[in-house]
Formats: structure tokens, C-alpha cells, sequence
């Protein structure tokens, strides 16, 4: 639909469509999409790739890294990442709902030691599926979280949190392309 319409959008436009119609409809519920096989994450990044050539009106032959970059759009399953770290900070800072708080508790040391203020999340959930069990939050979170460095986990507002994050998530995998 956009792409009839496109040679008549300026870019700022056509972005704003793109949010309102594609992105937003990837970022819905996509944390249930942690741990899919590389074939089905690659269909919806496939969305998001054409989505990214639309807006910057890019021929398809054209490699998509260097545009995701431009437009500082993180791929798929970083974005998946970013949702379920999102929503373990607000269970930790006492933000979420209690049923979802209940699924990754804080790690509490039976004694003292200079860890105890990093917040780390106690990893109860043993799965008894491969693939269904290491899917579930109760799983991803506490092994997503204890992986961010402790300035990430730290911070002081949910803004911050979220900038501090994307950035990470950026870098890591910008960089390693």
C-alpha cells in the first residue's frame, strides 16, 4: 500500500506510515518470538528490511546493514531482546505486573559479597523442552539480564534505561557485522 504511494511521499512521511503500519505491527507481542529458528525471525526481518528500502527509497539489490544503520533501526531479534530486557527492568524496579514479577526474582546471596548490589536475577526456570521451555520468560530473562553489563542494569529512570540499552544492542551488533 505505501509503496503505490511512495514517489508521491517526502521521506519523513513515508516514515511516519512505515512506524504507524510495519514497525509497530513487528514490535507487538514480539517478545513471544525469543529463541524462534533463524527461518522464521528472517521472514519478519525480511519486513523490516523492505520497510527500511521504502523509506529510503534504496533498490532491492542494495545490501540492508548499512541502512538499518542509518536509520538506527535494531534488527529483529534485537529488538525482541530490547522488549523482554524492557520488561524485566520494570519487573525489577516494581513496575510490572505481579505475575510477571513472580517469574524472575532477584538473586539474593546467602551471604555478603560485593555482587549483591548488581541486581542480578536468580535463574530458577530449568527447562525440561529445548525448544519450548527456553523460549519462555521465565527463562530469557534472567539469562538476558545477568548478560548486560551493570551500568546498563543500574540505571536511574526508564528513559535512561531504554537509551542506554538501544545503544548497547546497537553497537553489539553493528559492530560485529
Amino acid at each position: 500500500m505505501i509503496g503505490n504511494i511512495r514517489q508521491y511521499l517526502d521521506q519523513k512521511t513515508t516514515t511516519m506510515l512505515v512506524h504507524a503500519f510495519v514497525t509497530s505491527r513487528l514490535d507487538a507481542c514480539n517478545s513471544l518470538l525469543f529463541g524462534l529458528p533463524d527461518n522464521l525471525i528472517n521472514k519478519i526481518q525480511r519486513v523490516q528490511n523492505i520497510a527500511a528500502r521504502l523509506i529510503l527509497r534504496v533498490p532491492r539489490h542494495e545490501h540492508i546493514t548499512p541502512l538499518l544503520y542509518q536509520l538506527h533501526w535494531l534488527p529483529i531479534r534485537q529488538r525482541i531482546t530490547f522488549k523482554i530486557l524492557l520488561l524485566t527492568y520494570k519487573v525489577i524496579n516494581y513496575m510490572a505486573p505481579d505475575f510477571i514479577s513472580e517469574l524472575a526474582p532477584l538473586h539474593v546471596p546467602t551471604r555478603a559479597l560485593r555482587s549483591a548490589s548488581e541486581q542480578r536475577l536468580e535463574i530458577t526456570f530449568r527447562s525440561s523442552t529445548k525448544f519450548y521451555g527456553d523460549r519462555s520468560f521465565a527463562f530469557a530473562a534472567p539469562h538476558l539480564w545477568n548478560g548486560l553489563p551493570n551500568s546498563i542494569r543500574s540505571a536511574s529512570s526508564v528513559a535512561s534505561f531504554k537509551s542506554r540499552l538501544k545503544t548497547y544492542l546497537f553497537r553489539q551488533h553493528f559492530l560485529s557485522v
